[in-house]
């Protein structure tokens, strides 16, 4: 049978979602604890793969497994006792046999978090940025890029990817406590594009450059014409959306 967990956790101390030989990930304490519980080798899909630092408030997996019924009612909360409070798993639900938490996902939501005064409680949490910003026009310039859908220019270079289209559904930003929020829907993104996509921005709401200039950055597709990466740990990803119809029970 197979099962989507749907789970939150604080990246600080992981070197991301996916397993690496020398370096712990959210990936390998999952399949370490889902193994245990179960008594039997559990290996896992994520939807996605998060960088070093990145939070989620939700990612999800997939895993087989033929799991008792009373087993499977204890299930999350038996996981969340061995796991440390840094990962916690919200619910298992099973789903059809074909169902793939990376392929069969339509939409993927991120948010970036700035604080504009320094704050012990957000240290690790989002990215102190002092600098005043021209949130309007940030927003003028976060519409324009959902009329473009090739993103080469927000990639990191030399990686694997096929192709660099996503379709961007909406991004913006908004005023939170003592900062700002950039939120962004698409229903595919490329590895540091969201980070590019936020210093990008940045640029244009300190007036160092022009939507007219962020166009010509999204036609150039050259990485190195768009602004810096903002730090991973201001990074959360935050939803994940499935058709219904691969839910067992059409959850």
């Amino acid at each position: 049978m197979r099962y989507f967990i749907n789970l939150s956790y604080l990246g600080t101390s992981f070197h991301g979602w996916q397993c690496q030989p020398n370096a712990i990930s959210v990936q390998e304490v999952l399949e370490k604890a889902l193994t245990t519980v179960l008594r039997s080798p559990i290996k896992i899909t994520g939807a996605g793969r998060t960088d070093t630092g990145v939070h989620a408030r939700l990612m999800v997996a997939h895993f087989d497994a033929e799991i008792p019924v009373k087993t499977f009612d204890n299930l999350v909360y038996l996981l969340n006792q061995y796991l440390k409070s840094d990962v916690v798993i919200l619910s298992i639900v099973p789903v059809i046999d074909e169902a793939h938490a990376r392929f069969d996902a339509t939409l993927r939501t991120y948010e970036y978090h700035i604080v504009s005064k320094k704050d012990p409680f957000t240290r690790g949490l989002a990215y102190f940025f002092r600098e005043p910003l021209d949130i309007p026009l940030m927003n003028e310039a976060a519409e324009l890029l959902m009329t473009f859908k090739d993103f080469q220019a927000f990639s990191k270079t030399n990686t694997d990817v096929k192709t660099y289209l996503c379709d961007i559904s909406s991004a913006s930003w908004k005023p939170e406590g003592v900062g700002y929020v950039f939120t962004i829907t698409a229903n595919r993104f490329l590895r540091n594009m969201v980070r590019a996509i936020v210093g990008t921005l940045l640029d244009v709401g300190m007036h160092k450059i022009t939507s007219e200039e962020l166009k010509m950055i999204v036609e150039s597709k050259e990485r190195s014409k768009a602004g810096f990466s903002v730090p991973a740990h201001g990074l959360y990803l935050t939803d994940i959306q499935y058709p219904k119809n691969i839910y067992v029970n059409n959850g």
